[in-house]
């Protein structure tokens, strides 16, 4: 091992001999072999779980710095496990200014976090409270356009999600290429465009047209926002995060059909349109001089080619680039990455699997609230929506039990695990989420069957949302943390199950209802989510590990 002066001498006669003017770095690169940095680098081949604390700190930082990589991957995780690489300058190499560099988001201040991730939370409800917020216009809409078969009534509804399930593909993986901000504030006007246009719709394909391409849109955030966590939160930080940004798209379906239901009944449906796209437009405002870019690599491509054109020299570079990738080739790869990890990453297979469940189950609720509300219970318009109020209780009592405890779990199991950090450690409170949800189901189910005290349903509608919120945040940051640099092609990949299902659940729920009425047809949900939800936490716990260890894509 060099001495300090001798590096103190390679480093001045390396800066002597460069052109560039910013500040180079020493910081190791571990191993990256020259055919991972097609992709970007992949950091994820086997180390030992001694090095892996260590290693996963200094990917946190997106710190790789100067060391020329063996062309050996075996070679290469030989030198991480065994002993530390010496550190040979790359004058070209553009990467961060030091550990604690103020443009790396990961070190911004926590006021700087907090306020991006706000915004991206706003962008994130303003989708899922326009996909319900026409639930209980429906009727009008129907009687407006003569719609008389309830499944197209229900397709109204429901294509929006299904254009949510279609975005993502596209959206998140191009977040990956080209920024996180160009492509949330382009796809947010997209939405704006195509939502005003379902307000101004004179027929019934005019209006599914419409929704449809203002999901594509709205989906964006869905995609993304998880990728922006894993951009500038570190894993211990994370979990009261994604509570926060999980809110959208579970608290929204119930913000949406209480305004829905006042709006229909004393202006008009068409004005459920118009307010959204008010909203959308003010966030789209803000978001515009606010929100700023997190993704470490497109920051350093452009740190980079400032810095050549102050230069002038051509050679200068990041990790991430590759002289053999065009614009062509980097877009088929990033569109391929979420089929990949859901065709190829159990740990991908499983949890999206349950989180499309889950939302399947809750647009399930929600569209059948009118029919249980008004004309079971007698209930108007208005007043009925008003028991919307119950998901979406169920949702803040759910975040609020679950923001701090995820968060402190974690970091007890960290501690207790040497200071080495694991997605695992998410997994606990998935637990408690599991058995709340067919237990809300039940209580749901055979209180609206007995047609008990409207209080006794909602409770249970309460139960259940509270439960879901629990599994959708374990579900979410276990994802964040297994998949940290591919984190918004991993939500984007479950988001595709979730919107399939969303859209899928309420085309046969009247059928459902109407042959096995709200005990036993919820009872039958209930017992499935007991089969799915159940064994996912200890199969994450006991396995989760070492699938990781195994994938190309996963952090470790």
């Amino acid at each position: 091992m060099e001495t300090s002066s001798e590096l103190n001498n390679l480093k001045n006669s390396s800066v002597k001999s460069n052109t560039p003017s910013h500040k180079s770095s020493d910081t190791l690169l571990h191993g990256i072999s020259p055919e991972r940095l097609s992709d970007g680098p992949d950091f994820n081949h086997q180390k030992s779980s001694k090095d892996e604390g260590k290693f996963d700190q200094q990917l946190s930082h997106e710190e790789p710095k100067g060391l020329i990589p063996p062309k050996d991957d075996s070679k290469a995780s030989q030198i991480l496990e065994e002993k530390p690489a010496i550190p040979i300058k790359d004058p070209n190499l553009v990467t961060w200014d030091s550990a604690n560099d103020p443009k790396n988001p990961k070190n911004w201040s926590m006021k700087r976090k907090w306020a991006a991730l706000t915004i991206v939370a706003c962008f994130t409800i303003v989708s899922p409270i326009t996909s319900s917020m026409i639930a209980p216009a429906l009727s009008h809409i129907s009687a407006d356009f003569r719609i008389k078969s309830a499944v197209q009534s229900q397709l109204t509804l429901s294509i929006f999600v299904l254009a949510q399930a279609i975005g993502p593909l596209c959206l998140g993986p191009l977040s990956e290429t080209y920024g996180r901000t160009i492509v949330l504030q382009f796809s947010n006007l997209f939405f704006v465009v195509w939502n005003l246009g379902c307000g101004f719709a004179q027929t019934p394909a005019q209006l599914m047209v419409c929704r449809f391409f203002s999901g594509l849109g709205g989906s964006a955030p869905l995609a993304i926002g998880g990728g922006m966590l894993s951009d500038c939160f570190l894993p211990e930080q994370r979990g009261r995060a994604v509570s926060i940004y999980s809110l959208g798209p579970l608290l929204g379906p119930a913000i949406g059909p209480i305004l829905g239901g006042f709006i229909s009944q004393n202006t008009s449906w068409r004005w459920c349109f118009h307010a959204t796209t008010i909203f959308a437009a003010l966030v789209q405002f803000c978001g515009f001089f606010f929100l700023q870019e997190t993704y470490a690599p497109r920051l350093l491509e452009l740190k980079r080619d400032q810095l050549r054109k102050e230069t002038g020299n051509q050679e200068l570079h990041t990790v991430f680039d590759n002289c053999d990738r065009t614009v062509v080739t980097v877009i088929q790869t990033a569109l391929k990455r979420p089929f990949k990890l859901l065709g190829t990453q159990p740990i991908v297979q499983v949890l999206a699997c349950y989180t499309a469940y889950l939302f399947g189950l809750m647009y399930l609720m929600l569209s059948t609230f009118p029919i249980l509300w008004v004309d079971r219970y007698g209930m108007s318009i208005s007043s009925g929506s008003l028991n919307y109020l119950s998901i979406g209780i169920g949702f803040f009592v759910g975040t609020q039990l679950t923001s701090p405890l995820i968060d402190a779990l974690y970091c007890r199991l960290k501690f207790r695990n040497n200071g080495i950090a694991r997605p695992e450690f998410r997994v606990p409170m998935l637990i408690p989420g599991s058995l709340l949800i067919p237990v809300g189901l039940f209580w749901y189910g055979w209180s609206a069957q007995a047609r008990m005290h409207w209080i006794m349903p909602n409770f249970g509608a309460a139960i259940f949302s509270a439960g879901m919120v629990m599994a959708f945040q374990c579900a979410n940051g276990y994802l964040i943390d297994s998949y940290t640099r591919y984190a918004a092609s991993a939500i984007a990949a479950a988001t595709v199950l979730r919107s399939l299902a969303g859209f899928g659940f309420p085309l046969f729920a009247p059928a459902m209802y109407k042959s096995l009425e709200f005990g036993w047809g919820n009872s039958v949900l209930g017992f499935i989510a007991i089969g799915l939800g159940v064994p996912a936490p200890f199969m994450l716990w006991k396995f989760g590990e070492k699938l990781r260890s195994l994938s190309r894509f996963a952090a470790g």
